[in-house]
């Protein structure tokens, strides 16, 4: 064979040293499509080529599947791991599921294979960058996705999660101030029953397993809850919530009539602590108010029924979201954060606004990012896409968070006033019920106008009542006259 056309000369055009050890040569050969090499045929022998594809077709070094950008998330436990090893998995199937505060969170696969190992237990924290486990694929799977191969000689990142429970049960007394799960990493029970724990609020550590050699089991868990086992436990549990407060007795409803037991969806069972730390660690106060937006409704049905033409609705919300930032810039109070050490504000000089919207399964909470930049228009067309994104249940974890204020509108269904809670660590949060026609004195006779109720809820540690007042009225004059939008 000449030089010019030598395995050596096909090496170095491409980038590979010819005496290359064979673990590089294989992995490289991973990347490669015969379509990238149109002269592979004058490169080496035919023989040759045809092992190199059988190694492609049977030998693909396993690629290894990381937790990706989950946000601002950190140490979020695993409390789902959908597959084994030896299962086969297709692209975008979940693998593992996280659980925050806020949200669940499926990693999906990024191509189809088969799990060759799996390098987490249920209970690990993880955040971005975690090894998941890794995965084998087909020749085709293996060349569409060459990020994270791992040579075949790098099999160390095994040994990493399987420090068996020694590492767990040493950093769980560490974290007892921290949400339970880390601290079952050392309890025996099976993944049924810790679901059912976290979705009760058991602590396992308290429990003693009936079930063979100890296991505890969901009987147990259930007569923690309703037997004499917890009274004991009662004491410790109150601080978990924050203030001491102490838990509502147990109850046997079937005594009175039938009962029927519905579980919570997740969401709600996720956002359910989250509130309950709100408002136990807030002092609310809210304010209320009423706008005349007779003027702006009729703006508001001219912009819509031009947008019905190309697509999207103008709602009201669209000029909520408008005239909350121009009060935000205005009194930077509400746009900010109670410090850590609760001596000092975090102002935040961007305006982040989320928005509330009910879902089959609950109420989630996407955020619209740098409202003040945006107009009618351009809002109306990106909540509507969020919207639909919420009642999919297609959100991420990136879409709710980052909201320096958030707003809850029930518009859409009645009322007169309400109460909303303030989605900490935000500091104030805007209420709005359905607009009504009233007779309203203009100083010479009673007139028709459409006048908007407006609930502000607010943190009294950060904002006294003076300041919540005045920000509520200017909030009602800027939607009372849209002009004072562009000021």
């Amino acid at each position: 064979m000449s030089p010019r056309r030598g395995p050596a000369r096909c090496a170095a055009r491409h980038g590979r040293a010819a005496a290359a050890p064979a673990p590089r040569a294989f992995i490289f050969t991973a990347y490669l499509r015969d379509s990238d090499f149109p002269d592979h045929r004058a490169c080496a022998p035919a023989p040759a080529g045809h092992r190199t594809n059988e190694t492609r077709e049977t030998h693909v070094a396993a690629a290894e599947v990381t937790v990706p950008d989950i946000g601002d998330f950190k140490d979020i436990p695993i409390i789902e791991i959908h597959v084994k090893e030896g299962d086969v998995v297709n692209a975008d199937d979940p693998l593992i599921t996280l659980e925050s505060d806020k949200a669940t969170m499926d990693v999906p696969s990024p191509r189809g294979g088969t799990v060759e190992a799996i390098l987490v237990r249920l209970g690990d924290r993880v955040s971005e960058g975690t090894p998941v486990l890794r995965l084998r694929g087909s020749e085709e799977g293996a060349l569409s996705q060459p990020t994270s191969l791992l040579p075949q000689q790098e099999p160390p990142p095994a040994p990493q999660p399987t420090p068996g429970p020694a590492p767990v049960a040493a950093a769980a007394p560490a974290g007892g101030a921290t949400p339970a799960l880390p601290d079952f990493a050392g309890v025996h029970a099976s993944p049924g029953v810790r679901r059912v724990a976290r979705e009760l609020d058991v602590d396992l550590n308290k429990l003693k397993g009936t079930g063979e050699k100890g296991r505890i089991t969901k009987e147990d868990v259930l007569a923690f809850l309703r037997g004499p086992a917890a009274a004991p436990a009662a004491p410790a549990a109150a601080p978990s919530g924050g203030s001491g407060i102490p838990e509502i007795p147990a109850q046997d409803f079937s005594k009175f009539g039938p009962v029927e037991t519905k579980p919570l969806s997740r969401i709600k069972r996720l956002s359910g602590p989250h509130l309950h730390r709100a408002w136990l660690n807030i002092p609310h106060v809210t304010q209320q108010d009423e706008s005349d937006i007779t003027e702006l409704e009729a703006y508001r049905r001219e912009l819509d029924a031009a947008g019905k033409e190309k697509g999207y609705r103008v709602t009201l919300l669209a000029f909520l979201l408008k005239a909350s930032a121009a009060c935000l810039r205005q009194f930077p109070e509400f746009n900010a954060s109670l410090s850590p050490e609760k001596d000092a504000l975090i102002l935040k000089k961007y305006y982040n606004i989320g928005i509330a919207v009910d879902t089959p399964d609950g109420l989630v909470v996407p955020v619209i990012r740098d409202v003040d930049r945006k107009g009618i228009v351009e809002l109306s067309q990106e909540m509507g896409a969020i919207s639909k994104k919420a009642r999919d249940g297609k959100l991420q974890a990136a879409d709710m968070q980052g909201a320096t204020f958030t707003i809850s509108s029930l518009g859409g269904i009645g009322g007169t006033a309400f109460t909303p809670i303030v989605n900490a660590p935000e500091v104030a949060i805007l209420g709005v019920v359905r607009s009504k026609m009233a007779p309203v004195w203009n100083g010479t006779e009673f007139r028709p106008r459409l006048m908007l109720p407006v609930s502000l809820s607010y943190d009294h540690r950060v904002i006294d009542g003076a300041l919540g007042a005045r920000f509520a009225r200017q909030l009602c004059h800027v939607l009372e006259d849209v002009r004072r939008l562009v000021l």
